[in-house]
């Protein structure tokens, strides 16, 4: 009886020491996860964003879904400069200025035309896959809206984002439950985004 005692008490002391381990270990490997999750979203989410301000600029609207904004950055074109030459401390001493040196053919600078993703994101960017959170198969949501502002203005808003289920989801789902309870309690978004369609935000990231 006393060795079964002393067993059940030794197995009760490794399980203590297993659940303590696990109470310290786990909120730990969670964090590393999220951020490691959350610091590709941010990025996704900036370039987004790059996407969507430039697309306003030329069609004086924010893209309505991706479809629009995958098109516009595949198919569309924007202006980019080529330089090749400076004026040097002596030209700029003489009081030569960039419009006479590109007369003069001292320098140059042309204007070409170039695929709109190539020159916001790179040549070598999934715009296909633009609209995915980084490592996963969820994808961001986006909508846009018209507010009005304090002094009366109608100002063109979006918001792209993803919520804590969609990317933390297959973590630890009490630690998932308290970082939800505390958006709710802060009336805040329950994940990231950029953008809001309740207020004007300047398009910025509710982590920035």
């Amino acid at each position: 009886m006393k060795v079964t005692v002393k067993i059940l008490l030794f197995a009760a002391v490794i399980l203590l020491a297993y659940m303590c381990y696990q109470s310290i270990i786990t909120p730990i490997e969670f964090r590393d996860t999220k951020d490691q999750r959350e610091k590709a979203i941010e990025k996704r989410l900036v370039d987004i964003r790059k996407a969507q301000i430039e697309y306003k600029n030329i069609h004086k609207v924010h893209a309505a879904n991706f479809d629009e904004l995958k098109k516009f950055l595949t198919s569309e074109k924007l202006p980019f400069l080529v330089k090749e030459g400076v004026l040097t401390d002596d030209q700029l001493e003489q009081g030569l200025t960039e419009r006479e040196a590109v007369k003069k053919g001292i320098i140059r600078r042309d204007t070409v035309w170039v695929a709109a993703g190539d020159t916001l994101l790179g040549k070598n960017y999934d715009f296909a896959n633009i609209d995915k959170v980084p490592g996963s198969d969820v994808k961001f949501s986006m909508d846009t809206a018209t507010l009005k502002s304090g002094s009366g203005y109608s100002v063109k808003v979006f918001q792209c984002g993803v919520l804590y289920d969609d990317y933390l989801g297959d973590l630890n789902k009490k630690l998932v439950a308290n970082l939800k309870y505390k958006a709710s309690k802060a009336n805040k978004y329950p994940g990231l985004r950029v953008g809001s369609l309740t207020e004007i935000n300047n398009n910025a990231g509710n982590w920035e």
